[in-house]
């Protein structure tokens, strides 16, 4: 099973503890046979390829320690939650998170000293659910996000200027469904499961607020919501496409006149398409409304147990603050993502023209990444009732108050931890 750099921008499956674990991780040894530290780092298996040889390549560029990259197919996230608990993890793992368990429960170390001087230079929006306790837990790697593909010259031959307004992109998507092609492109299941959050922080609201409350109990999320209904109503999506919403096959071969899908795909419609794309985020929605992408981002994290802490916090600040060259490469070279550091993603040659400059700035002006706090039993009663509204047009008013009912409950009770 291998894993795109996409799916940290997934729904937040809650992590199991029943997996057991590899205990080859170089941790069992301290110190290599010329003396050296002996660090185990674990990456989860990446789909691009070249992705395993860059990384080997960097660790073998360390000359403080002997790293020991440990390549982890199967249920990644599974493996180092349970890993994280024994003696015989890694020192040094990638993450999608931490997670909040993972934090409270001290299984991971407090990394905020690594980017003295430099945190500025993390893009915010990445680095704001690796924070807790205003500290650092996970040093942000590489930025991926969703955004909104339209085709240039179907949107020409309908009259349709590109949507900035959410009312414009329903309008949009009705009138770009004509013969054999439909409007817009939200997953196979409707847009439930891709766009999550995404409509709220269009609304001009969110999951969590900055101090830990329900972000979204506010009649203007409901509008936002309902709206999303008529899309269905209307019959401008397309359902049941060949393959889903993070593979741009619909788009570049003429299903559907717009394409919900991620920055890893623009590659590919570049290809197929030329200049005849444009890329837009979600737009915004109300008074208080604005443009919105979702952000994410794997993160290196060093675990509690390792017996080797200093020498594996020195080695994640080489590796992921230090080696700027290692961090466009792991970036731009194997597949299409957008360095953590803000200086990078602007003056990275790939991302300075064109869609993709475009995509940079969306990310630094509307990116928002899912909280913290979001826990996954949060995200499934959320994504059911969002589900409910756009296929079933139920109430969004019921629907999100007893989310927001649900909300309040699960916030009081992780922030007791």
């Amino acid at each position: 099973m291998t894993i795109s750099r996409r799916t940290l921008l997934g729904s937040g499956a809650a992590l199991g503890l029943l997996t057991a674990c590899g205990s080859n991780t170089g941790r069992d040894k301290a110190s290599s046979p010329d003396g050296k530290v002996a660090l185990g780092h674990w990456y989860h298996q990446y789909g691009e390829p070249g992705t395993e040889a860059a990384v080997r390549r960097y660790a073998a560029a360390y000359d403080k320690a002997k790293v020991d990259i440990q390549w982890r197919p199967g249920n990644y996230d599974q493996q180092t939650a349970a890993a994280l608990l024994t003696d015989s993890g890694p020192d040094v793992f990638e993450v999608n998170g931490p997670t909040l368990d993972q934090i409270q429960g001290g299984q991971v170390v407090d990394l905020t000293s690594l980017l003295d001087g430099v945190k500025d230079d993390f893009n915010p929006a990445v680095l704001a659910p690796k924070t807790y306790d205003g500290r650092i837990w996970g040093i942000p790697q590489v930025v991926d996000t969703q955004f909104l593909y339209y085709r240039k010259s179907l949107l020409a031959a309908a009259g349709v200027r590109p949507p900035t307004t959410l009312d414009q992109l329903v309008d949009a998507a009705k009138a770009l469904t004509r013969n054999k092609i439909k409007g817009l492109f939200l997953g196979n299941d409707g847009g439930a499961g891709v766009l999550g959050g995404t409509p709220l922080y269009a609304a001009g609201q969110s999951l969590v607020t900055a101090d830990g409350a329900v972000g979204f109990d506010d009649p203007a999320a409901a509008r936002t919501l309902g709206k999303l209904h008529r899309f269905y109503a209307d019959k401008s999506l397309l359902l049941g496409a060949p393959s889903d919403w993070s593979d741009p096959a619909a788009f570049t071969q003429g299903l559907t006149a717009m394409q919900w899908s991620g920055l890893w795909a623009l590659p590919a419609v570049h290809k197929a398409l030329g200049d005849d794309f444009g890329v837009l985020p979600f737009p915004g929605d109300g008074p208080g409304g604005k443009p919105s992408v979702p952000v994410g981002a794997y993160a290196a994290a060093v675990s509690a147990r390792s017996k080797h802490q200093a020498e594996a916090k020195a080695y994640v600040k080489w590796l992921w603050v230090e080696r700027a060259d290692f961090q466009e490469d792991f970036a731009l070279s194997y597949g299409f993502h957008i360095p953590a550091r803000l200086s990078l993603a602007r003056k990275a040659a790939k991302l300075r023209e064109g869609a993709a400059a475009d995509v940079v700035s969306f990310v630094t002006d509307h990116g928002y990444a899912q909280p913290l706090l979001w826990t996954p039993a949060l995200q499934t009663a959320y994504q059911d009732a969002l589900n409910r509204i756009i296929k079933d047009g139920a109430g969004a008013d019921g629907e999100l108050r007893a989310v927001v009912r649900k909300a309040k409950d699960e916030l009081q009770r992780v922030k007791k931890h």
